[in-house]
Formats: C-alpha cells, sequence, structure tokens
C-alpha cells in the first residue's frame, strides 16, 4: 500500500496518466494531476479517484515557462512528491518526404518541447526538491520508437531516444542525492493516442507484432511505472524497462 506517499503524474487527464493516477490512489497514494487544456476530463479523473487530498494542475508544457511554474505550484503546497511521472507527450506525424518546412518545424519544436525539455526541466526542478528532502524517485515514460525508429514522426522517436540518454544522465547525477530515475517503453497502448492506428485499417497487423497477439493495457504500463516509484531496488536506477509485448527486443 502507499499510504502516506504522494506523485505527481503529468498529462493525467487520459491514457497511461489516467491509470497510473487510479491505481496510485486505489493503493492509498495522493495524487497529483497534471493537465495541458482538458479540465473537463482532468476534474473527472480527479472526481473518480478514491482518498483525499489529491489536486489537479494546469499547465501548457509546450510553453517554455510552463515546467517552472507546474513546480512551484506543486512545491507551494503541502511539499515534495515522493514520485514524478513524466508521462505527458504528443505524436504529430510528419513524414520528412511528404510534408514541407514549415509544417516540420512547427511538429518537430512542439513535440521536443513537450517529450523532452518538459520532462527534462520538471526533473531539474523536482530532482532539486527530493534532494532537499532526502530522497524520491522519478520515472520518464518513454517508447520502443526510441530504439526501431519513427518515420512518419521522427521528431517522436528523437524525443523519447533523448528522453531515455536524459532519464540515464539524471539517474548518475542525482543519486548521490538519493534521487533515483528509471525509464519506461511501451510499444502500443489501448489509448486515445493510439486508438485511431488500432481502429483503423493497420490494427490488425500492430496487433500481429507482438506474439501476444495484442497491444498493452494502460494498467499494464501503471503497474511498472508504480512498481519503479515505490517498490524497485535502488540498483535499478538508470534502467529503461520495455514493456512492448515482445514486439521489439533488443539486447
Amino acid at each position: 500500500m502507499l499510504t502516506g506517499k504522494s506523485i505527481l503524474v503529468t498529462g493525467a487527464s487520459r491514457g497511461i496518466g489516467r491509470a497510473v493516477a487510479a491505481m496510485a490512489a486505489e493503493e492509498g497514494a495522493r495524487v497529483l494531476l497534471h493537465f495541458g487544456s482538458n479540465r473537463e476530463a482532468a476534474e473527472t479523473v480527479l472526481d473518480l479517484l478514491p482518498g483525499e487530498g489529491h489536486e489537479i494542475f494546469e499547465a501548457d508544457l509546450s510553453s517554455a515557462d510552463a515546467p517552472m511554474r507546474l513546480a512551484e505550484a506543486v512545491l507551494s503546497g503541502p511539499g515534495c512528491p515522493d514520485a514524478l511521472v513524466n508521462n505527458a507527450g504528443i505524436f504529430r506525424r510528419h513524414p520528412p518526404a511528404k510534408i514541407q518546412f514549415d509544417q516540420w518545424l512547427r511538429d518537430w519544436n512542439a513535440t521536443l518541447a513537450v517529450n523532452l525539455s518538459a520532462a527534462a526541466h520538471l526533473s531539474f526542478f523536482f530532482g532539486r526538491a527530493m534532494a532537499r528532502r532526502g530522497g524520491g524517485r522519478i520515472v520518464n515514460l518513454s517508447s520502443r520508437g526510441a530504439f526501431r525508429g519513427e518515420p512518419d514522426a521522427p521528431a517522436y522517436g528523437a524525443s523519447k531516444a533523448g528522453m531515455n540518454a536524459m532519464g540515464q544522465s539524471m539517474a548518475v547525477a542525482l543519486a548521490p542525492e538519493g534521487v533515483l530515475v528509471f525509464t519506461v517503453a511501451p510499444g502500443f497502448v489501448e489509448t486515445d493516442m493510439a486508438g485511431e492506428h488500432l481502429a483503423g485499417p493497420d490494427g490488425d497487423s500492430i496487433r500481429a507484432q507482438s506474439p501476444l497477439g495484442r497491444v498493452a493495457s494502460p494498467e499494464e504500463i501503471a503497474r511498472t511505472v508504480l512498481f519503479l516509484a515505490f517498490e524497485a531496488p535502488e540498483s535499478m536506477t538508470g534502467a529503461i524497462v520495455d514493456v512492448n509485448g515482445a514486439s521489439y527486443l533488443r539486447s
């Protein structure tokens, strides 16, 4: 049980973030939910969480100063959370052979701002706050796309590869301060972000990428995230954990 623990989850109004928030609350944690723009969805999640003391925080993480403002808002409350989950992310198709540079530039900059820079800045602010309080944990949500490439969305693959490297660098930098950093790299997950692909003509072939014949559920990813956020041994810090149903194997 996570009674007495607290966790900040970015992008918590849907998908993996929502599953992490729900599972953490069910196990007794106080949950701080970040959302980007859909307040109604975030409030719906908040209302469904068991327990008390949960809060929501709004921040458009594509804005350069949003991570700092989010950190200030959270840290002005009851205290630094025990765990930070950098889950917020966007996926925009921008196949380089088929688009003009203005779209490329727009999608590239937006994707790296939300998926990589915001996660790095939040890790900076909360890593320092956790160090001051004697320790804590950060879990980053990456993707198998960091390893296999994303030809129709190069910025997405680049942002997740950057997140992997950032997380490992922060793991080394913050370990002496008692702060552990982990990364989870899912494949396709049954979420709103993947829904269009899974429901379309490529859905069957996507599911067939895994020998399980399906994609992961948000709850499977959430269970992995919470294990890393509260239970994993210290010696796992810096690890990148694949949760892709053997759809992409690396050694």
